[in-house]
């Protein structure tokens, strides 16, 4: 790639150390202007750099990295002074002034994927790594970047290319009796295909919710507890409780770690018929909500069974899991009842009966495994591609039992592959990859 850029790689502000990073092939002609000093390949060199008129504007160490054994592939020259704004700027300008240009957000990533250093997952755990805000992301982002999540692609890549080769050579070579439409060989493949893929899905999934977090969505009749559990979950008063109902009249949302799981609880208005304009609006906000979250817990005051009517207005394409609060009014124990995917669970918000049960079902309904030993980070992307490639396979595995299209089947594979392959930017447009890169930080 044409150029020479460069960045401030360390974030803004005063700090002890300020990194400047190049990429590109002017780096040791700026070196040798800036520095005055021989570059050794990997050593740290301590020296000063110099400004147009020989001043000098401040000193610490470079290191440089020859392509290409570098992050990006190209030559990489880190320049590591005083973390001063000012100074930083200074040496930036002087770098700029030698040949360079600003580099833009996520162009060192997006270099090191051009010059196949990394994938396209790989880049955007990058990404994903820089941005965790638990440990758990972290290490799930660091097994991305270790190309965990790549490799799993790539074999089921692999998977169907060979079987794209065994289907459309039976088509091809019908003088040679390859019936694949009878022998079962093709069916079997595509039923392991499909286990494969839901596999790798359902722990997609989970570190898809490890990096964005799972959106819960509290709802139920007013003074049902939704503030009360919204203020347990947090841990501090985040929401105002009284006995009038109807206190919550806005959407209220907390970010929160239950055990290194990253928690988006939104606290809703009390779903109930109401002359209140203000109050409908809280209502129609709280549905509205319902419809994006990814589990809805119902809290129902278990003194009031009409409670349960409220099920009939919920979402149907949204997980829901029932919470009786309240149970200390009628000396129950903590208790979860399980029939099936509906879930029961008793407790009490206020004298905290039963909230780790509540807190062991979060983390179960969405498969969070504390140690996260085969958990990589995923993005939504990610979920689709996956999901375009098991409809694909589905169809094909149709096409193969019902219609017995050979041509249909290879046509299925073929797309599916390409889904899969958009993962890893096997196959990827121009687009995606400016929408991808644009979202890194400058300097990465």
């Amino acid at each position: 790639m044409p150029g020479t850029i460069a960045a401030i790689a360390t974030p803004p502000g005063n700090g002890g150390v300020g990194i400047i990073r190049i990429s590109g092939t002017a780096v040791l002609e700026i070196a040798r202007h800036l520095t005055s000093k021989p570059l050794i390949p990997r050593y740290a060199s301590y020296c000063v750099f110099r400004d147009a008129d020989n001043s000098i504007i401040d000193s610490g160490i470079s290191l440089y990295f020859p392509a290409p054994a570098s992050y990006t592939g190209e030559d990489v020259l880190e320049l590591q002074g005083h973390g001063g704004a000012v100074v930083l700027d200074m040496l930036l300008r002087r770098v700029l002034s030698l040949g360079a240009r600003l580099a833009k957000p996520g162009e060192f990533t997006e270099r090191a994927f051009l010059n196949n250093k990394l994938d396209l997952a790989q880049a955007e755990a990058v990404a994903d790594l820089i941005a965790s805000s638990t440990e758990q992301s972290v290490r799930s982002a660091q097994k991305s970047m270790q190309g965990v999540f790549s490799q799993q692609i790539n074999q089921l890549v692999e998977e169907l290319t060979e079987l794209r080769i065994y289907v459309e050579a039976a088509i091809d070579f019908v003088d040679e009796e390859i019936d694949f439409l009878s022998d079962g060989v093709v069916e079997k493949r595509l039923i392991n295909l499909l286990g494969r893929i839901a596999q790798i899905q359902k722990t997609a999934q989970q570190g898809r919710l490890l990096r964005e977090g799972m959106t819960i969505v509290l709802a139920g009749k007013p003074n049902a507890g939704k503030s009360s559990l919204l203020n347990a979950l947090a841990g501090h008063e985040a929401a105002i409780v009284t006995p009038i109902a109807g206190t919550t009249r806005d959407v209220l949302r907390e970010r929160i770690q239950l055990d290194g799981m990253p928690l988006h609880i939104i606290d809703t208005a009390g779903l109930r018929d109401s002359d209140n304009i203000v109050e409908q609006e809280g209502i129609r906000r709280a549905r509205e909500e319902m419809q994006k979250a990814d589990k809805i817990l119902l809290l129902i005051d278990v003194c009031d069974p009409d409670c349960e009517t409220l099920l009939e207005t919920l979402p149907q394409n949204v997980d829901i899991t029932r919470i009786y609060n309240k149970i200390d009014l009628l000396n129950q124990s903590p208790a979860v009842k399980q029939a099936g995917k509906d879930t029961e669970i008793y407790l009490s918000v206020k004298s905290g009966m039963g909230m780790d049960l509540l807190a062991r079902h979060l983390k179960q309904s969405v498969g969070f495994n504390e140690a996260t030993d085969n958990v990589f980070i995923a993005r939504r992307r990610h979920l689709e591609a996956l999901e375009r490639a098991y409809q694909s396979v589905g169809t094909a595995l149709g096409q193969l039992q019902i219609n017995q299209a050979g041509e249909l089947v290879a046509e299925d594979l073929r797309m599916a592959q390409q889904s899969l392959a958009e993962i890893t930017g096997q196959f990827t447009s121009d687009d995606l990859l400016g929408r991808i890169f644009s979202s890194f930080c400058i300097g990465k």
